[in-house]
């Protein structure tokens, strides 16, 4: 997927050492809206993980990882992950998506999540693109506004972020929107 600045692709093992410094330097403004991280969260196995999980999730139709890079000299920006792929009558998957800090705030998530929502119609066949934040995230709200996802309620306790189970707001992208 290609858009104006960016570009996504599958994250690989040489991808290591870019993603875990810009992990490491955006770690105080990632942790407040992710899940607790792994002691070994920043290290090569830790990463190897990672890789699995996203292959994993290829190989039985789960969803797919993206990392996001700079089209002008192929910086990693930050990542894209669709998961909870549903099929049957369902059609609809969840993207969950992170920046490093110092490309936060500057148009590139709006580009990717774009893309990747497009990608997930036009290839996946998927009716419908979820995607959930917590409630005090206003800039995640105010991106998936613009990538033309529309606010549908509150879900209770439904993720464990950074050690505590956490309400978040449901937005979502039908393919007739």
């Amino acid at each position: 997927m290609t858009t104006e600045r960016v570009y996504l692709r599958q994250p690989e093992a040489s991808d290591f050492e870019a993603w875990a410094a810009l992990r490491a330097i955006s770690r105080q403004h990632l942790q407040p809206w992710e899940p607790s991280w792994a002691e070994d969260a920043l290290s090569r196995e830790g990463f190897r993980r990672r890789l699995t999980w996203f292959d994993r999730l290829r190989r039985f139709d789960q969803g797919n990882g993206f990392f996001i890079f700079d089209r002008r000299n192929d910086t990693l920006l930050g990542g894209i992950t669709l998961s909870n792929l549903r099929r049957g009558a369902s059609q609809c998957g969840e993207l969950g998506y992170w920046m490093g800090r110092p490309h936060a705030g500057q148009g590139y998530m709006t580009e990717a999540l774009q893309a990747c929502t497009a990608w997930c119609f036009s290839e996946l066949g998927l009716h419908r693109v979820e995607a959930a934040t917590l409630p005090e995230n206003q800039p995640s709200q105010r991106l998936l506004l613009r990538a033309g996802y529309k606010p549908e309620g509150v879900l209770r306790g439904y993720l464990k972020i950074n050690g505590a189970w956490r309400d978040h707001r449901l937005y979502a992208r039908l393919l007739s929107d």
